[in-house]
């Protein structure tokens, strides 16, 4: 029972989460949605990690704007601000205020890393208030009320 409606949860999630990439991909021509080979490309350019490949969504490039469907390259680091995006459908007059949200452990390591070449962007999807605000973690922290750690552990299959 708690599986299924787990499961349930993560496609709801996983839908909104789709949403809001479309939601935000219509509104900023700057911002690009690598694929598993450009996240790998941009972090070698950033001389970065490959651990960090899933700590973002997406890729601002300030002052290049995407052409349909063009792939995300990029080959400096001068103008690129990684983007983990968090997705709600609660009405949030006064988004981000009010947001509840995960994050993982990679991504506040990575944010802090990338101080303000990082930034979370909270969507809020509902009808009546849509909008995006971009927080890098100094800007978030001041806002946290309350925070907790959560293991989440997979068994070995038999």
């Amino acid at each position: 029972m708690a599986y299924a409606h787990s499961f349930r949860i993560t496609l709801s999630n996983n839908k909104t989460e789709r949403e809001g990439l479309a939601y935000l991909l219509d509104r900023e021509p700057e911002w690009y949605l690598p694929d598993a080979k450009g996240r790998k490309n941009i972090l070698d350019v950033f001389g970065l990690d490959r651990k960090f490949r899933r700590a973002f969504d997406l890729v601002w490039v300030k002052g290049r704007k995407r052409l349909q469907g063009e792939e995300c390259v990029v080959t400096s680091t001068d103008a690129v601000v990684f983007i983990e995006l968090k997705t709600t459908k609660k009405r949030l007059l006064n988004n981000p205020y009010g947001f509840f949200f995960g994050a993982t452990k990679n991504e506040l390591d990575f944010a802090e890393k990338l101080v303000d070449r990082f930034a979370f962007c909270f969507a809020c999807l509902h009808a009546d208030c849509r909008s995006h605000k971009l927080l890098n973690l100094a800007e978030l922290k001041p806002l946290i009320k309350t925070q907790r750690i959560q293991y989440q552990i997979n068994l070995a299959d038999r």
